[in-house]
């Protein structure tokens, strides 16, 4: 057996070694490790044809025989694959382009089959046989053109890639001139398969070293790290502007009703001062929305409720927010609808605002068209609900960032419109959660349609249905005798609990502490209510509680009422022991429901 063989047998060992700590050890997957990967596939086949040639020609095999010549044209072909591949790997760390590399690869295997359909033949010198031929002499021209190639990249693009890029290329022109050299002076040290080997292993180190992965990872962490306080430095931006032109009006209409004596015009300012709140309360929940929903929080609860009721609601709602605006409000609601569901109402109504407030906000000619379908089968009702307007359109590329946090397109163009780009995003969160789906249509110029389909259960007899309606009549609840104690050590929150509760006739008294609450029960005085604060220096509401408890005979019913409305604060409050929870700014609604509970008001 020639020396050659025992140099491809040691290369194969060493390089199977290498393919298993290659194979095994997590890595980059890029372009270029995967053609590492081919090339050291191929090497390691190529030395067992090699090996498998010689062996099978030491056995007396006929070197005519046709399996023997197609293994060995096989062989042949190998140098050539190799060499074509290698060339593909500069190309891929020099960044040629995808085009270039799939006309590259077309190429190198239509080369490949003309190859093996060339004549080739074997002579005999010293016990070595050596394939002679057609086939033979087109591959070392190949490999010869390939060897230029490989020079001329390395020549361009030098000053572009580190030298460590080129090191498997200045060591394969080193080793293929020295075995070109073995080669003339002793035939049988025909070494390429052992060079090839060589130098895949050497790109092993310049492709998996692991502190140059350690630096790609870094760089990643970087950039994603400067993309989190970009967005963070837009949102806050934003918040800022949001927040702010609510505050604007609240502060200004504010400063003006002090110096007006029109009682009409003071009327007037108030309810833009209510608007101005309402929207910045709607800013804030979106914000605590979106914390909600990532952090799993946020529930869907399932109730009986009156879908037509829903839908009026709504349509109130849009047509309060359409206002003075040439805009056509166009209504459709499908005849069989159930006349009672069961499902997350709230939440339903709240998508379903969120769309139409878009289609208000950005139409500012046309119109707006509601369209609720439904598709019944068995117990349950697919709600179809669309919303159709002839606003500013999406642009295509724009369509998979609508529904992204903070996201609002065409800002420069739209910078006069209000929102904070989390509408849309809490929209599909919500639809997925109650196991929906969302699709948009739009046409950039003309208008969007956003369709919603969501499955509620069908309710055919209903006990007890828990909309809550608006009051019918306007009669004022009369508590008059009651006295309620307030706790809270903001003196504004003080005066506007208080003031709300007059309107009751109730008899109310204030304190600025858990100290000074302490102290009026222990000094024996009577309330009927307690509201209490939490988030109060020295002593918090919860602590206060727990300091009532332990005095003798307290049984005063005791009511959160505080701003730490994120998600879950209700349930915590009610585990404490509290009786209720009312979130500021205070909802006339739910503080009237309150007192109705507690103050045994009819």
């Amino acid at each position: 057996m020639d020396i050659g063989v025992y140099f491809s047998c040691s290369a194969l060992i060493i390089l199977s070694i290498f393919a298993l700590r290659f194979y095994l050890k997590p890595r980059i997957k890029n372009d270029e490790t995967d053609i590492y990967s081919i090339l050291l596939i191929l090497t390691i086949l190529g030395l067992l044809l090699e090996i498998l040639t010689c062996i099978w020609f030491k056995m007396g095999v006929d070197v005519n025989d046709f399996i023997y010549k197609f293994f060995s044209k096989l062989t042949v072909s190998y140098y050539f694959i190799w060499s074509a591949l290698f060339y593909k790997y500069l190309l891929i760390i020099c960044k040629s382009t995808k085009k270039t590399q799939k006309i590259f690869n077309v190429l190198i295997i239509l080369i490949f089959m003309v190859l093996m359909f060339l004549p080739m033949n074997f002579y005999q010198i010293e016990g070595i046989i050596t394939p002679k031929g057609i086939m033979v002499n087109v591959v070392y021209v190949l490999c010869f053109i390939f060897t230029l190639l490989d020079i001329y990249m390395c020549i361009k693009h030098h000053k572009h890639l580190t030298n460590s890029k080129f090191t498997p290329l200045y060591a394969l022109l080193v080793l293929g001139s020295l075995d070109f050299v073995l080669g003339v002076v002793s035939p049988q040290l025909f070494l390429i398969g052992y060079i090839f080997s060589l130098i895949i292993i050497i790109m092993f180190f310049t492709i998996e070293n692991p502190d140059v992965k350690m630096i790609e990872q870094l760089n990643i962490a970087r950039d994603q790290a400067e993309k989190a306080n970009n967005a963070k430095t837009e949102f806050l931006s934003n918040m800022s502007h949001e927040i702010r032109t609510p505050l604007n009006a609240i502060d200004g209409f504010s400063q003006l009703i002090l110096e007006e004596n029109n009682i009409d015009t003071i009327k007037d300012e108030a309810r833009d001062i209510m608007a101005a709140s309402q929207n910045l309360l709607e800013i804030v929940n979106g914000i605590l929305d979106i914390s909600k929903i990532e952090a799993n929080k946020l529930e869907i609860v399932n109730v009986e409720y009156e879908p037509h009721k829903v839908f009026d609601e709504l349509v109130k709602l849009t047509k309060a927010r359409i206002g003075d605006k040439p805009l056509e409000f166009k209504v459709n609601i499908a005849k069989d609808l159930p006349e009672y569901l069961n499902g997350d109402y709230i939440r339903l109504k709240q998508i379903a605002v969120n769309l139409l407030t878009n289609a208000v906000k950005y139409t500012k000619n046309g119109s707006i068209t509601l369209n609720v379908d439904v598709v019944k089968k068995d117990n349950v009702c697919r709600l179809i609900i669309s919303v159709k307007d002839t606003g500013i359109g999406i642009k295509k590329e724009n369509l998979d960032k609508i529904f992204t946090k903070f996201e609002r397109l065409d800002l420069e163009k739209n910078i006069t419109i209000e929102g904070t780009g989390l509408g849309l995003a809490i929209t599909k969160k919500l639809v997925e959660l109650m196991h929906g789906k969302i699709v948009v249509n739009s046409t950039y110029g003309k208008g969007s349609t956003f369709t919603v389909a969501i499955d509620q259960k069908i309710v055919k007899k209903v006990k007890t249905i828990k909309v809550v309606e608006e009051e019918k009549t306007t009669k004022q609840v009369n508590l008059k005798g009651k006295k309620v104690l307030i706790v809270d050590d903001n003196l504004i929150n003080l005066k506007v609990a208080a003031r709300l509760l007059l309107s009751y006739k109730i008899e109310t008294e204030e304190v600025s502490s858990g100290f000074d609450c302490i102290k009026k029960i222990e000094e024996g005085n009577k309330y009927d209510l307690i509201l209490m604060d939490d988030m109060m220096p020295k002593m918090s509401g919860v602590e206060t509680f727990k300091k009532l408890q332990e005095i003798d005979g307290f049984d005063i019913p005791v009511v959160a009422l505080t701003a730490n409305a994120i998600a879950g604060m209700k349930e915590n409050y009610l585990k404490q022991g509290f009786n209720d929870y009312i979130s500021k700014p205070i909802d006339k609604k739910e503080l009237e429901r309150v007192l109705k509970t507690y103050l045994k008001a009819k």
